[in-house]
């Protein structure tokens, strides 16, 4: 049962041993508006053969600034000096080669550009894979690091006042009661997998076997490491490093009755969804489908835990993805993004969850207590974009974002769909992307490719201009004559 007028009353769910005579119920401060209605839908779908409704409201962009916005021109080409190529030679000889770089060398930052070794400026659409929300040398963001260079780390042994500071700003801007630090995301979900099945544990300690197994989704993303990697959806990601842990069962993305057969009593400790997909391809949720995931849950005991490491953090327009849809997490883990791009990891998580976690369940040199640099770091970058007139920015930008790619990109037979919330957008291709990546990166332009290679993922700093998004959607169509030689997917 959920109340949606400023408070939230806990729902419904089978009470565990230790709780069997408590009346569980809990009201929290929530600055969530009421969400949306509609299920969130791509702009631009030429298989439909149409382009569709754009919103109206106040964010709405008109068409009108399409002539205003005009050609940023031709680009420059770039090229590759000789200082970048000494770097990355070297690089070849000493680092293992697990990453399929670019052959750029970055040097340094400034807002949204980025500078090559040899002072080259590029626009950066990836943003350090969506972590970079305030871009390259934002002043509160240096400021709050000078702050921590008194102590930059002292373990998990003692308390530190800016990671008190940090738990308290993330409890009264979420859903959450709790919140627990690490390194990265991938992280955050190892330690999500292993509360989970404490929980399960804790709660009915006469069960010889309590729930232990997990639900995960096709094409889903969560992490390289062992645990999270076993939830992660891309079979060519595991497969080098089988067996894997057991006890995970894939399902289809936004299958309702695939997931209602799936989530079952004594069986399934937690659901692990991302309510709006990433790396995958970037595919939003419908509300019906969160929805289901969370009566599921709590009809059979079961935990819901959203990864919002691509989507959460303000990236959407919303300080949260699940914000946008009204359903409420068990449990939620964020990263990089937190802290501005510095490694941090984070799980968010009512008392109802964290009740089960005990002294020595989990722990690391960095885990729990997050560096005192970081959490400068991570609440200068939460104090600025949870600010409503940020966020309406963010949702500002990224309609113009979708209506310029649509405008200028929309009648290119390799654009199959244009799709995203905010200023997590993609355009999924009929070709390899890589051609394109190629082109864009020599005049000037730096893209991420997401899904089977097929599409172009645009996740820029928060901090953006109009202006800037103009230059990216040109440079874009003046490279996409680079995909007419590629041979389709």
């Amino acid at each position: 049962m959920e109340i949606q007028t400023g408070t939230r009353l806990l729902w419904n769910r089978p009470a565990p041993l230790f709780m069997s005579a408590m009346c569980i119920m809990r009201f929290r401060r929530s600055s969530i508006s009421l969400s949306p209605s509609v299920n969130l839908h791509p702009l631009f779908n030429p298989s439909r053969h149409r382009i569709s409704a754009l919103p109206d409201g106040p964010n709405r962009i008109p068409n009108q600034i399409f002539a205003a916005a005009g050609s940023a021109g031709k680009s420059k080409k770039l090229g590759l000096g000789e200082r970048s190529k000494r770097v990355m030679e070297l690089e070849g000889k000493v680092l293992v080669q697990t990453s399929a770089r670019v052959p750029l060398v970055l040097a340094r930052g400034k807002g949204c550009k980025v500078y090559d070794a040899e002072g080259q400026e590029y626009l950066d659409m990836g943003a350090g894979i969506a972590a970079n929300l305030l871009g390259h040398g934002d002043p509160d963001f240096l400021k709050a690091i000078q702050q921590a260079t008194e102590s930059i780390h002292v373990s998990n042994v003692y308390y530190t006042s800016p990671q008190v500071k940090l738990q308290e700003l993330l409890r009264g801007c979420s859903f959450a009661d709790r919140a627990f630090f690490f390194n990265s995301g991938t992280e955050a979900n190892e330690a999500a997998i292993e509360f989970a099945r404490k929980f399960h544990i804790f709660s009915w300690p006469y069960v010889k076997l309590p729930a232990m197994e997990f639900i995960a989704f096709n094409d889903s993303f969560h992490g390289r490491t062992m645990g999270s990697l076993v939830l992660t959806g891309k079979e060519n990601y595991r497969s080098p490093f089988e067996p894997d842990m057991p006890g995970v069962t894939f399902i289809e993305y936004g299958n309702i009755d695939m997931a209602k057969n799936a989530i079952q009593p004594g069986k399934t400790a937690a659901v692990f969804v991302e309510p709006v997909r990433g790396e995958g391809g970037i595919y939003s949720a419908k509300k019906e489908f969160l929805q289901a995931l969370r009566s599921a849950c709590d009809d059979a005991g079961a935990l819901l835990i959203f990864n919002e490491v691509p989507s959460g953090m303000g990236r959407l327009g919303y300080l949260w993805a699940y914000e946008a849809y009204g359903v409420f997490p068990d449990i939620m883990t964020i990263a990089e993004s937190l802290a501005g791009g510095l490694p941090i990891g984070a799980v968010l998580t009512t008392e109802w969850v964290a009740a089960a976690i005990g002294v020595g369940d989990h722990g690391s040199t960095f885990a729990g207590c997050g560096c005192p640099l970081v959490c400068h770091a991570a609440l200068a970058v939460l104090d600025k974009i949870q600010k409503p007139e940020f966020l309406a920015s963010v949702s500002k930008k990224g309609q113009y974002l979708k209506e310029l790619l649509v405008h200028k990109l929309g009648g290119n037979p390799h654009v199959k769909e244009v799709r995203g919330l905010g200023l997590l957008v993609e355009i999924e291709l009929d070709v390899s992307a890589s051609a394109l990546v190629d082109a864009c990166r020599n005049s000037g332009l730096l893209i991420l490719t997401s899904g089977k290679g097929n599409v172009v993922m645009l996740t820029p700093s928060l901090v953006i201009s109009e202006q800037e998004l103009v230059q990216a959607t040109d440079i874009l169509l003046e490279g996409m004559p680079a995909l007419d030689g590629n041979t389709s997917n």
